[in-house]
């Protein structure tokens, strides 16, 4: 019963009796379930109690051995545990579930909830960044979101050390909110007991994990993909090359969100991601006033008539989700055999004044190599 690819979710009635959440959770929890085989099984059987009955059959079509359901005294046990914690079940198109999460292609079928659920209904931003932050990122990391909070945005983060620990504190007077990659009665890491309990005080700790789990490496990008399905925007502060932070704005971009970033200096390998996602079309935020002018809805000022438009506000701006179209389909037309440069842009019918950095960033990143008389090909 391999996880499926769903994109688009049925028209899903939340529970509305004990009975019916400790059937979601029983599905939920069981062997080889996950969220895109969630939806499709209520799709097909209708309500949690038939797609129940129906998994040990579909199981021994698929060839899995010995299957057998989530038993309901674990789902009991699960809600009890919950309420020992004082955590709240929000179920998919529930009235308390996140609109904006709910547009997401995997959206969380139920999530806990400890804490003031109603700042989910507050526009919200989410700031994530390196673990082993600077003492320049983090202090940037807390004027965002002392910035954005008094903007009246609800600031979203993963409760990591680092720049997450920086713009939770930052933003706990006015309500943040904590996505957990364990339960969400688990504490980690340990550093951060105080600030978690903080958060469940005056801002919203969520988790789509069981409770009493404790955070495992496959549960992070489950928790990314939340952080920025919540959010309008993420801002990503510190990231090496390689690191969850760029996970989740990839996250963001694939959600349709916007990803935005702060430079940082060329010879700081933190700066690294932050600063290949500017080149690659990120937002370059500087304070708060770049991120509510990329994400407001204030149109920007418009010029005097008499003032020209300087020519470089004539050039639009080519998104994250623009530029990484334009490599795809440039890299996708060409191969081995040596192609000329102008005759690929003649071919991707596009202004060379556009084409010709992207090719320069493609080059400089080793995916394609130039030869003499402007011909260009991939690199093996």
């Amino acid at each position: 019963m391999p996880e499926d690819l769903f994109s688009s979710h049925p028209t899903l009635t939340p529970p509305e009796t004990n009975e019916e959440r400790v059937l979601w959770l029983r599905l939920l929890r069981s062997r080889r379930v996950g969220v895109s085989t969630f939806f499709r099984l209520m799709g097909e059987r209708g309500n949690a109690r038939a797609a129940l009955e129906a998994l040990p059959e579909i199981a021994r079509n698929a060839c899995v051995q010995d299957y057998s359901i989530c038993p309901e005294g674990v789902a009991l046990a699960e809600i009890k545990a919950a309420n020992a914690a004082g955590a709240r079940m929000i179920c998919y198109n529930d009235e308390n579930y996140p609109t904006a999460l709910a547009d997401i292609p995997d959206p969380p079928p139920i999530l806990w909830a400890i804490g003031d659920i109603t700042i989910m209904s507050r526009p919200m931003v989410a700031m994530v960044g390196a673990r082993n932050a600077s003492s320049l990122g983090t202090r940037m990391a807390r004027k965002l979101a002392e910035e954005l909070t008094e903007a009246g945005y609800v600031v979203v983060s993963g409760l990591a050390r680092g720049i997450d620990t920086a713009a939770h504190l930052a933003a706990l007077e006015s309500g943040t909110i904590a996505v957990q990659a364990g339960g969400v009665d688990i504490i980690y890491p340990k550093e951060n007991a105080k600030l978690t309990d903080d958060i469940g005080k005056s801002g919203l700790r969520l988790s789509e994990i069981a409770m009493g789990t404790q955070p495992q490496a496959r549960h992070f990008p489950r928790r990314n993909r939340i952080i920025s399905g919540l959010a309008k925007a993420v801002i990503v502060v510190e990231a090496a090359a390689r690191s969850g932070s760029l996970i989740t704005a990839k996250d963001a971009l694939d959600q349709g969100r916007d990803v935005l970033a702060v430079p940082g200096h060329p010879f700081d390998a933190r700066a690294f991601g932050c600063n290949a996602l500017i080149r690659d079309g990120a937002t370059l935020v500087r304070s708060a006033a770049d991120v509510i002018d990329a994400i407001g809805v204030d149109q920007p000022a418009m010029q005097p008539a008499d003032q020209p438009t300087p020519e470089i506000a004539k050039q639009p701006v080519r998104s994250l989700r623009d530029t990484a179209n334009l490599h795809s389909e440039i890299l996708g037309r060409l191969g081995p055999s040596p192609v000329a440069e102008d005759q690929l842009i003649r071919d991707l019918d596009m202004p060379s004044q556009q084409i010709t950095p992207e090719l320069l960033n493609l080059e400089l990143d080793g995916k394609i190599k130039r030869a003499a008389g402007g011909l260009l090909s991939l690199a093996h």
